[in-house]
């Protein structure tokens, strides 16, 4: 009798073992099942109140550690200028976020969250950081490659700083120059904008090769998750008004702005931001027929669908005007994750009240959840959920300068090349007795970046962050006996009473983004053309554009020598120099046109009424075969001019797309 006790007593003990050895295994956390188990195994165990808060995104100024263990909170984003300090550095940066994840992790799932900023043109909210130069610069080098290199060298800056997700890249196709954010499209061609989604594997990662459409990837701890943003029609407003209506019938919505999509989809993208914008009046945010219908449907995505920032609110006109119609509203249409930004409470009850109510299907809200896990768990968030200090050097790397120096080379535009009479005046003689650097832009590395550096819409100045203005650059490059003066402004007694050589005037557009940057006149910045009127008309004279878009210049074009368009470059000025001096080739085209007036506006390559100052894809090449040796002498009518007195051919040409 005694020994059956002891025997039931010992099955008893070995069958409490197994128990608990069975309640502490969560296949979830095991790296060994397959993904889709963990996710099933994953969402069985959560309330609906977790899955609520998985599809919550809120910004870090109302973060707290106990906000992201008791609401389940999925994303924490910074919006452009949210910084942890002034002046942070990578390490500030990643301790930052970690104090968020120690958060999520103790919840009692301890699901991480994923920490998202806009690194668009580089990782551009972060002081010493690599700034490359916009994406309507990178169009104009026609090289996906180099494109997708920067996306791997802006991956390892943004891992840099423990962060791994970024909302890039805008695969925009701008239609009207108009518009505030044309700048952040690669191109008026939606061929050009999708050979750019290379990218995506630059940011993501190389797909496998069996990797079936629409899983989104990202190929470990020195790649982050993408954005394709914004779905879709973004660029194709009226008049280029930011956010507004896109009137365009099925057709020409799905063979110009829908193609980048399936590109990016295929190139395995995680995410997919949805436009501000309608389409024939139809608030994108709504719009179930293209997001649950065509992009989760048809083209089988698989990552999941974020808002814009306070995307939700602005489906009603005013916006917030009726924030639980525009919960069920979005969530109804396929978004699967929302950038609230500031107040999560609110969407959670009203989204947990539509729920309950069965105003809104579990299996909905299910939908989006395992999509959020699915980009999670595919970044290896729940194996490595904690950012390390290993890639702080890869910061503002001497090697990502060099490759955005590549990069501002290539997208520089030769528009203009010397007068019909006096032959070709560039690449300019890094030897001259004295040069004259001019413009409000020559010696500004804010104006030279753009919007969406350091702070949102950009600043002014060059105590901001690290980099080399083309003023800098000039004075590197050229020889040291030359003598380079620069004035802002300088009026023309100055000019005048100077022998000066040449001039290289920098002027342009002021930094913007978003509405801010709609304009509806195209102007050149103030005193941009008193700059020029008064420089070109007496010295010989490059004009070196700084801008997001093509800009009224078509008044200024006869008393200019040589036009270059930079566009945004970036914080590597030497790359203007080693084209403007001739030490590598222009080779940009133009990745839009340049228009005449604005009256022409919308003006793409391929319409009627087609009559451009430049065409769609034009780019004057420089090339020097041999050694040119130049000296300068002054002309007859006591204007310089460069004499060309070595055996030396410049070839340039018109290239078009």
């Amino acid at each position: 009798m005694g020994g059956t006790f002891v025997a039931l007593v010992g099955l008893l003990f070995v069958w409490s073992l197994a128990v608990e050895s069975e309640a502490q295994y969560m296949k979830y956390k095991d790296p060994k099942q397959p993904v889709t188990v963990r996710i099933k195994d994953l969402m069985a165990r959560m309330t609906v109140e977790e899955k609520i808060g998985q599809m919550a995104q809120i910004d870090r100024t109302v973060a707290t550690a106990d906000i992201m263990k008791n609401y389940s909170i999925g994303s924490l984003l910074s919006g452009g200028g949210s910084t942890p300090l002034p002046q942070a550095t990578a390490e500030d940066w990643t301790n930052m976020v970690n104090d968020f994840q120690k958060g999520s992790l103790s919840s009692r799932l301890g699901i991480p969250m994923i920490y998202g900023i806009d690194a668009v043109h580089g990782h551009n909210n972060v002081i010493n950081a690599t700034i490359f130069p916009h994406n309507i610069g990178l169009g104009a080098t026609r090289d996906p490659g180099l494109v997708k290199r920067i996306g791997a060298a802006t991956a390892l800056e943004v891992r840099a700083t423990g962060i791994s997700y970024v909302f890039a890249p805008c695969i925009a196709v701008c239609r009207d120059p108009r518009w505030g954010r044309c700048y952040e499209s690669y191109s008026e061609d939606h061929k050009v904008v999708q050979e750019m989604t290379e990218i995506i594997p630059g940011l993501q990662g190389d797909t496998p090769d069996n990797s079936p459409k629409g899983v989104p990837f990202v190929g470990g701890k020195n790649k982050v998750a993408a954005c394709a943003k914004h779905y879709v029609g973004d660029g194709g407003t009226t008049k280029g008004i930011n956010e507004n209506n896109t009137v365009i019938d099925r057709a020409g919505l799905f063979n110009i702005h829908m193609p980048a999509y399936n590109d990016s989809i295929i190139k395995g993208v995680s995410t997919v931001m949805i436009s501000y914008s309608s389409w024939n009046g139809i608030k994108m945010h709504a719009h179930r027929d293209l997001i649950m219908g065509y992009l989760k449907g048809t083209l089988k995505f698989k990552g999941f669908v974020i808002s814009d920032w306070e995307g939700l609110d602005r489906i009603t006109s005013p916006p917030h005007s009726n924030y639980t119609y525009s919960v069920l509203a979005g969530i109804q249409a396929g978004i699967d994750m929302v950038m609230l930004p500031f107040n999560h409470t609110e969407f959670i009850d009203d989204l947990t009240h539509l729920v309950k109510k069965k105003i809104i299907p579990v299996d909905r809200i299910d939908d989006a959840v395992e999509r959020i896990l699915l980009v999670k768990f595919s970044m290896g968030l729940f194996e490595n959920p904690m950012a390390d200090l290993s890639l702080v050097k890869e910061l503002g790397s001497k090697a990502h300068r060099e490759l955005a120096r590549e990069a501002v080379r290539k997208s520089l535009v030769l528009l203009k090349n010397g007068k019909s009479t006096d032959g070709p005046m560039l690449p300019l003689p890094k030897k001259a007795p004295k040069i004259l650097v001019a413009g409000t832009h020559a010696d500004n590395l804010g104006y030279q970046c753009g919007g969406w550096t350091i702070t949102w819409q950009g600043v002014s100045g060059n105590n901001h962050t690290t980099g080399t203005t083309i003023l800098g650059a000039i004075k590197s490059t050229a020889d040291p006996s030359t003598e380079i003066v620069f004035r802002e402004t300088p009026d023309t007694d100055f000019i005048k009473s100077n022998n000066f050589a040449y001039a290289v005037v920098v002027v342009g557009e002021h930094p913007y983004a978003e509405t801010a940057g709609d304009s509806l006149n195209l102007t050149m910045a103030d005193p941009g053309p008193i700059v020029i009127n008064n420089v070109c008309v007496i010295l010989k004279c490059v004009v070196v554009i700084i801008s997001g878009r093509p800009i009224v210049i078509e008044p200024y074009l006869s008393s200019i020598d040589a036009l270059v368009a930079a566009w945004l470059p970036g914080t590597e000025g030497r790359g203007v120099t080693d084209v403007l001096f001739g030490d590598h080739e222009f080779t940009g085209k133009l990745p839009r046109t340049w228009f005449r007036t604005v009256d022409q506006l919308p003006m793409n390559v391929g319409d009627s009424h087609y009559d451009p100052l430049f065409p769609f894809g034009f780019g004057l090449r420089t090339r020097s075969i041999g050694g040119v040796a130049r000296s300068v002498s002054g002309g007859v009518d006591g204007r310089p001019f460069i004499l060309l007195i070595a055996a030396v051919s410049i070839f340039y040409h018109f290239i078009f797309h």
